[in-house]
């Protein structure tokens, strides 16, 4: 997810499309959420790992 919001985000500022961009920091932000719960070994949605 993290990889996938970086791509959109740089996308949406190249390519001047701002739904791109908005897109692109909701995934970084959510993949990061998930990330830190992950590794501080918290599980949500019954999986502990999202990679």
């Amino acid at each position: 997810m993290i990889v996938l919001g970086l791509i959109l985000l740089v996308a949406g500022f190249l390519l001047g499309i701002s739904i791109l961009t908005t897109l692109g920091v909701i995934l970084l932000v959510v993949g990061a959420i998930l990330a830190v719960l992950g590794q501080v070994g918290r599980p949500i949605g019954g999986r502990s790992h999202y990679f």
